[in-house]
């Protein structure tokens, strides 16, 4: 039985995905694992690229992009692992972090699932592997802006955790899967990542689901990456996602009233960035996102009308 299957989901990011790949296998590790590659639909011919630069690598092609999470429970289902260890393109890992991972969650098994830390170019942490989840508390500080203004403030920038040392193992409330270690049965337990994501906020949700069936989302300090955050993503096509998400974690997650609310707060939040752009010239971004809002403030699409996975 392998320990650790590897996950990484490739979208137009073929060199990237390469480099940190090539930087895993050529680090000597604890652990037996396996590396699948889930190529979603690239229009770069990442899948050939990866095939024939890592031959030990599983490529799984994907006739569609169907998003992170749907690619994330298509390579789950190949796996042979105790354990599925997700992997940005993006992200080029630090030392052993496979073995940092098992080494760790063999010794607290009950946690189940396990957060990596993210650093910039620079070798710091970057702040966005472990996340709180959302309240209505943290979406009027974002809608008011004190959470922009006040960043390193845990009462009014709460969702980003800026008081908890990252250097230090210990329960949190939810990881980024950009880095993530998790049990397979428990993975599977949970059906997987929730198809109605397409991108961003399914890493919260699925730390949600596996808390509230009795897991422990952990950080593990020594399970490291150097992160080239959203190499795949524009600016403004990145934000809008992301609020993608966020709306989709309401209608799923929260009451009806309590979705509305937040909803309302994100509105106000971008509009309050939008004004700003407007009258500073800065950030122009955030007029384009505030345009887009008919897009995002839906959420993501319900499953059944989403194309079916389908592999080549």
């Amino acid at each position: 039985m392998t320990d650790v299957s590897v996950v990484v989901v490739s979208y137009n990011t073929s060199e990237l995905t390469i480099r940190g790949l090539r930087t895993l296998l050529g680090t000597p590790s604890l652990a037996s694992y396996e590396v699948i590659v889930v190529d979603n639909a690239s229009s770069d011919g990442s899948a050939d690229a990866i095939a024939a630069a890592l031959p030990e690598v599983r490529v799984v092609r994907l006739a569609v992009n169907v998003g992170f999470g749907r690619a994330v429970n298509a390579g789950a289902a190949h796996a042979t692992g105790d354990y599925l260890m997700l992997l940005n393109p993006d992200a080029e890992p630090v030392g052993d972090v496979i073995g940092a991972f098992l080494t760790f969650a063999r010794a607290v098994p009950a946690s189940r699932v396990y957060v990596g830390r993210t650093l910039d170019v620079h070798g710091a942490d970057d702040g966005r592997s472990i996340y709180a989840l959302p309240t209505l508390w943290g979406y009027l500080c974002f809608a008011t802006g004190l959470s922009t203004v006040f960043r390193r403030s845990a009462l009014l920038n709460p969702e980003e955790l800026p008081d908890r040392p990252r250097d230090l193992a210990g329960p949190v409330p939810a990881g980024s899967g950009c880095l993530l270690l998790i049990d397979r049965a428990l993975f599977t337990e949970l059906g997987g990542f929730t198809p109605d994501y397409f991108m961003y906020s399914e890493d919260i949700d699925l730390s949600q689901r596996a808390t509230a069936a009795g897991a422990v989302p952990t950080l593990v300090p020594d399970a490291k990456v150097l992160h080239v955050n959203g190499a795949s993503s524009t600016s403004v096509g990145k934000r809008v996602m992301v609020l993608r998400g966020k709306t989709t974690y309401l209608r799923l997650r929260w009451s009806p009233a309590r979705a509305r609310a937040g909803r309302a707060l994100l509105v106000t939040g971008i509009a309050l960035r939008a004004a700003g752009a407007r009258l500073t010239g800065r950030a122009g971004y955030w007029r384009e996102v505030w345009s887009q809002r008919a897009t995002w403030l839906p959420g993501w699409p319900a499953p059944a009308e989403l194309p079916p996975v389908r592999e080549l």
